[in-house]
């Protein structure tokens, strides 16, 4: 069997520059936010309460007082 060859021809296109984008469904792009969001909410929350930890050790009631403020922005009860 003879076997086939591809031979390219490269030429200079003179229009304008086509991008092509491939588009995601937008139930793939917003299950994809609403997890970084909640990985985001679960990384800065435990980072809240590291500092308030760190502040009952070092017995720092201004800062205590301070970061359980912002806390209080994590808590919904």
């Amino acid at each position: 069997m003879k076997q086939q060859k591809v031979i390219y021809n490269f030429r200079r296109y003179a229009g304008t520059e086509l991008y092509a984008r491939k588009e995601i469904p937008y139930e793939f792009g917003l299950n994809a936010q609403l997890m970084l969001d909640e990985i985001c909410f679960n990384w800065n929350k435990q980072k809240i309460l590291d500092k308030i930890h760190y502040s009952i050790e070092t017995d720092n009631k201004d800062e205590f007082l301070k970061y359980s403020q912002v806390y209080m922005d994590y808590v919904w009860e």
